[in-house]
């Protein structure tokens, strides 16, 4: 049975303290200093306080993770530069520039293409990651091709296949709302996002660790794949969402519905502890 842990602190003042080399993967998806209304946190900072800010963040979980333990940091894809130089500044080893790209529509610029995506970049402490599970998915067929396909098709570095949780249609019923009908946190990151990063760079009984647990997506999936769990969020009302979440699951966040999907992976019972039962969250 997994463990989670949920810490309602500053991330750096947990990190600051946290002396364990015990984190397998790492998610981080902070506030994108876009001027978004956060309780808890300024985001408008001057563009190098920010950046800065971030560094001590990848900095510290580098110290507490694992040799070959993973990260994998999101961000704005205009911020591909930044990413990629401080997860190279404090000694991470990059592999991957994933694009999540996204099912909503593009808004239109005057000056140049519009954007679709969001980057999240993979990196490990070492040059080759401790686990690496090579996912197959059933993807669609697309309407060029001739023949169905047997087996799927192994995942690349472009996932086109995952809805965001935007406003309208595409939030569907996996976005929390409160007794008004808004959004909880306009940023909730997708259940199946996070399946897909855990599966792909843990195993069983591996920890996994969220500096900006939001409302706690990254924990709601570890539990239920077995996965220790450390969520760290600095706003009390998210933190009761967390709470919430992992003492009764919702049909929306039971990860067994997206089992069918990855049925093609090697080994998928191994790292898939349960697959098509629905798990009972404590």
């Amino acid at each position: 049975m997994s463990i989670y842990e949920i810490v309602q602190r500053n991330c750096l003042e947990w990190l600051g303290k946290y002396s364990e080399k015990n984190i397998h993967l790492t998610f981080i998806d902070p506030p994108f200093n876009q001027g978004k209304d956060y309780r808890y946190f300024n985001d408008i900072q001057p563009e190098e306080e920010y950046w800065a800010w971030l560094k001590q963040v990848l900095s510290k979980v580098y110290q507490i993770t694992v040799d070959g333990g993973a990260v994998y940091f999101m961000q704005r894809e205009k911020n591909t530069e930044d990413v990629l130089k401080i997860l190279r500044e404090t000694g991470w080893i990059f592999q991957n520039l994933l694009i999540w790209k996204k099912k909503t529509s593009a808004v239109p610029s005057e000056f140049r293409f519009s954007k679709q995506y969001q980057i999240i970049a993979t990196a490990t402490k070492g040059e080759k990651p401790r686990v690496f599970n090579k996912l197959r998915v059933d993807l669609p067929i697309p309407p060029e091709y001739k023949y169905e396909r047997d087996n799927g098709v192994y995942l690349t570095d472009v996932w086109d296949d995952i809805r965001e949780l935007t406003s309208g249609y595409f939030a569907g019923d996996e976005a929390i709302r409160n007794s008004k009908g808004d959004r909880v946190h306009t940023q909730q990151s997708p259940v199946a996002l996070l399946l897909r990063i855990i599966l792909a760079s843990t195993l069983p009984g591996d920890t996994v660790l969220d500096p900006f647990a939001g409302t706690g997506t990254t924990l709601v999936v570890a539990h239920q794949l077995e996965r220790n769990s450390i969520g760290i969020e600095i706003d009390p009302e998210y933190i009761k969402v967390i709470e919430n979440r992992l003492k009764s699951l919702r049909p929306a966040d039971n990860v067994s519905q997206y089992y069918n999907y990855y049925r093609y992976t090697p080994d998928l019972k191994k790292i898939w502890p349960g697959g098509k039962t629905v798990m009972q969250m404590a």
